[in-house]
């Protein structure tokens, strides 16, 4: 089904899932969204299975016109989304009548939302996943951000639209997301390459994301992290890996992060806050607590039950 033509495709706007997953070994990162949670429950909100293809809206600018009737949620940062020019709740099913507009006119908080659209974005799988990845030029539509004029189609849903309609998330799922952003990680696997006193800084201090920053990695600005040596012989990297560059500073790799690199990793940030990176923006400010692999994985079996609670109040 044509669900919406594209008018204004916005800073950067692709169309993204859960990822790519399985083929890192060939050099393929494995891409799929920012804030992986908000797409989740996005697509739960509108009768979808948690993984199916959404569109990552980035900043501001999207506008969409409906062509048939639908049901969307919109869930991550507050872009302010308007339909035909008044406001909409987020994280809630909305219906959208055939001729409405959607759009966003900018950050309230955050800076990525998700609009899941019932029954699912329906582009070609790549390697298993609809996510774009625009480095490599394939998946989502032809392998790019949307472009005035492209065409969502979805896949027909398989739920009572009423139903979905009647849906609501409570109000203590709903993250907030602030420009100060506190994540965990787990030390390694080169944080031998860095001295005592390098370990310190980066735990102690404040780094602030720059405009260097993209999904494929954040580039943070702050106090030097003091190292022994910073090159290694090219080894695995993976979402959440943290580099120390030649001139000290860190960065944070992303969605698309490359599947190998030649700089230390003094640490590897664990998966749910990575959920709170892909929502901070340039200008935000950024802190480390180190937390061990132990607390990471009781972390990580909270945050998965959490879906499975918010699963079973949307049934």
């Amino acid at each position: 089904m044509k669900a919406f033509e594209v008018t204004k495709p916005g800073f950067f706007t692709t169309i993204q899932d859960l990822g790519r997953w399985g083929y890192q070994m060939y050099g393929i990162p494995v891409s799929g969204a920012m804030d992986r949670r908000s797409l989740r429950i996005a697509n739960l909100l509108v009768g979808n299975d948690e993984g199916e293809a959404c569109l990552e809206v980035t900043v501001y600018g999207l506008e969409l016109k409906a062509l048939n009737d639908t049901v969307i949620a919109v869930t991550g940062g507050d872009l302010t989304p308007l339909r035909n020019g008044e406001p909409i709740p987020m994280w809630q099913p909305i219906r959208v009548r055939k001729g409405d507009t959607i759009s966003f006119r900018g950050p309230k908080s955050g800076c990525r939302a998700y609009i899941a659209v019932s029954g699912g974005i329906d582009v070609p799988k790549v390697l298993g996943s609809r996510s774009t990845y625009v480095k490599g030029k394939f998946g989502g539509i032809e392998g790019r951000p949307l472009k005035p004029g492209d065409i969502i189609e979805t896949k027909e849903p398989t739920v009572d639209i009423l139903r979905v309609l009647a849906r609501k998330l409570p109000e203590d799922f709903i993250p907030k997301f602030k420009p100060e952003v506190n994540v965990r990680v787990v030390l390694g696997p080169q944080d031998d390459y860095f001295t005592e006193n390098g370990i310190k800084t980066f735990l102690t201090s404040e780094y602030t994301i720059t405009v260097k920053s993209d999904r494929m990695g954040y580039r943070l600005q702050g106090p030097k992290i003091e190292y022994i040596e910073y090159n290694i012989i090219s080894d695995a990297c993976t979402r959440g890996s943290i580099q120390v560059l030649g001139d000290g500073m860190p960065v944070i790799l992303m969605s698309d992060a490359q599947t190998t690199g030649g700089y230390a990793k003094i640490a590897t940030v664990i998966t749910p806050d990575m959920d709170l990176l892909g929502q901070a923006k340039p200008g935000d400010k950024v802190r480390f607590t180190q937390v061990s692999i132990e607390e990471a994985h009781t972390v990580l079996r909270k945050y998965e039950e959490e879906i499975k609670k918010i699963k079973e109040i949307l049934q």
